[in-house]
């Protein structure tokens, strides 16, 4: 009999793990390295597309931190070297502060290459295809 109470003490201990384990993928970025979808320039606001001529340009820009390294320490973008990514903010019409509209871009950045939008202050991201 302790044998059989072992075995399914055993049995359901792996079982809880196993539920334990696919309850924290989502807490270490380990099953969210890329965005989500992308979205098409034409289909974003207006501002974004001014963001994106003046990031394209090289400035200015309204924001002292635009332009800043991006962490990406949400792990929601394809992982790359610190300082690869960089941060802007989308102005908001009608919003006193910066709101939470940003675009991250990486790599040459004045290239536009890759540049990813949130609208949600970094909790998601769509790839902007020109």
């Amino acid at each position: 009999m302790p044998n059989l109470l072992s075995r399914e003490f055993s049995r359901r201990s792996a079982g809880a793990l196993a539920c334990g384990a696919l309850l924290l993928l989502p807490l270490t970025g380990v099953a969210r390295e890329s965005p989500q979808s992308t979205v098409g320039i034409h289909a974003l606001p207006a501002e974004v597309r001014t963001t994106l001529d003046r990031i394209r340009a090289g400035g200015p820009f309204p924001y002292p931190r635009d332009g800043v390294v991006f962490g990406n320490r949400e792990r929601l973008l394809p992982p790359k070297p610190q300082g690869y990514y960089h941060e802007y903010t989308v102005p908001t019409p009608g919003e006193r502060t910066r709101g939470a509209r940003r675009i991250v871009c990486g790599g040459a950045v004045a290239t536009l290459s890759e540049c990813y939008y949130s609208d949600d202050h970094y909790r998601s991201f769509r790839k902007i295809q020109p």
